[in-house]
């Protein structure tokens, strides 16, 4: 079976700014600070990213996919002027309510993912700011890796140990930009990359 170098990221709360009413045109699609250049640094160790996260005012008639098309186009634009690029964006359009295998905590987004490079996924790091994406990776054989940007800002103490007893093993980073730092010094540790496989 083929393998690449991967890293799994969340939208929403990682990429970019979290909004409560969720991301409908271009200019709603904020950076958060220092993510774009975390992508860059993690493409050029050579890493393939690719993005996994629910969109479900999809579902809920918020934004259609022409919108969809044109908010992923700025954050391809934004990322090229780093340096950085996501390979690909995998999204669940469903509502909770729909009983989706797609939609996380279930895993099968990242299966999709999987599916589409060839490879297992045991040991590839996921990277997100909820519950929900830790519990997706950890059923998907992923790595989990919070980030206290988006949804998870301000969680500490015993809030934040409560969250990670449900997700034995997720490891907790400040920002992207942080995991980044993480990840490259691991790799350079063990002169490999994540899940293994031979820089």
């Amino acid at each position: 079976m083929h393998t690449v170098p991967l890293v799994i990221l969340g939208r929403d709360g990682v990429l970019n700014e979290f909004r409560e009413g969720h991301v409908t045109v271009p200019e709603e699609w904020v950076p958060v600070p220092g993510a774009l250049e975390a992508v860059a640094r993690i493409n050029h160790a050579g890493w393939h990213t690719v993005v996994a996260t629910n969109q479900s005012g999809i579902g809920r008639g918020m934004i259609d996919m022409s919108a969809v098309n044109a908010v992923h186009a700025r954050m391809h634009q934004m990322l090229q002027a780093q340096g950085g690029r996501i390979d690909a964006v995998f999204f669940c359009p469903h509502t909770p309510e729909d009983g989706c295998d797609c939609r996380k905590p279930k895993p099968g987004l990242l299966h999709d993912i999987g599916r589409r490079y060839g490879m297992q996924l045991q040991g590839v790091p996921v990277v997100g700011d909820t519950l929900r994406d830790l519990q997706a990776a950890q059923a998907a054989g992923c790595e989990p890796h919070l980030v206290l940007s988006g949804r998870a800002r301000g969680l500490a103490g015993a809030a934040l140990q409560e969250l990670l007893d449900q997700v034995p093993g997720a490891q907790v980073h400040a920002s992207l930009d942080a995991f980044a730092d993480f990840l490259l010094q691991r790799a350079g540790s063990n002169d490999s990359v994540a899940g293994g496989l031979a820089r």
